[in-house]
């Protein structure tokens, strides 16, 4: 237990950075080795307390720069899509085969950020219903199922802002708001699991750690350097999932 937790404490404060620095990656960089340890559901529920406690640490810190009325309607799409989520990861997030179809998924995310990531959006322009409602909605899902939606949102909120303080606070938000939704479902559905309070403890632990020393260099360090060395060490764990998991 004590090896399985410094492999978690470790990978958790590297999480932790990412998302200190960039406003997302912790679910990424701890989805795509924690499921070495535990099923998928048990890293999920597990991941959403820590990036329920690394997003309000810092949104207590971007609080002012945030905006209500941007958060109605993707908030909105994101609920339905954990709603969805919840029934998904409650009957199937125990069977191994889970491992696999989030091995997969990691290594298609990265392609696509990657890809994305070259292209340029316009800043500041609010947008429309539609892919409102399907990033909401995919975030909110897959966010629900494998705690990974962050991408989604990070699409969306880079295309309405581009003061970095805004983007920062509105993914935070986001983030606090599916994560309650969510691990409150799974709270009254009775899928805590008391042995867990040792691995949750030590996480938060390491994510209060990582988070306040990413946001520390967040004016400093150029994101998209820590973005693409998070997605490399995503994309093998990916690798390692599909191989081996």
């Amino acid at each position: 237990m004590i090896i399985e937790l410094i492999f978690l404490f470790a990978i958790i404060l590297v999480g932790g950075f990412v998302q200190g620095v960039s406003g997302f990656g912790l679910g990424l960089v701890v989805m795509g080795f924690l499921p070495l340890l535990f099923t998928v559901k048990e890293s999920a529920l597990l991941v959403m307390v820590l990036l329920l406690t690394a997003s309000l640490t810092v949104l207590v810190k971007t609080w002012r720069h945030l905006e209500i009325k941007a958060l109605i309607a993707i908030g909105a799409a994101a609920l339905i899509g954990r709603v969805a989520a919840f029934f998904v990861l409650t009957n199937y997030g125990d069977l191994d085969v889970m491992r696999l179809w989030l091995g997969i998924f990691l290594i298609t995310m990265v392609a696509w950020m990657f890809l994305n990531g070259r292209r340029r959006t316009k800043p500041d322009a609010v947008p429309g219903p539609f892919t409102t409602a399907a990033l909401g909605t995919t975030g909110g899902f897959i966010g629900g199922v494998f705690a990974v939606g962050g991408p989604f949102f990070v699409f969306y909120f880079l295309m309405r802002y581009k003061d970095k303080f805004k983007y920062n606070a509105g993914m935070q938000a986001i983030v606090v708001v599916t994560c309650l939704f969510s691990l409150t479902l799974h709270g009254a559905g009775g899928d805590f699991d008391a042995a867990f309070t040792y691995y949750v403890a030590a996480g938060i632990i390491a994510t209060l750690i990582g988070t306040r020393l990413g946001f520390r260099l967040f004016e400093k360090l150029r994101n998209d350097r820590i973005r693409t060395i998070a997605m490399v060490l995503v994309f093998f764990a990916g690798i390692n999932l599909v191989v081996f998991g």
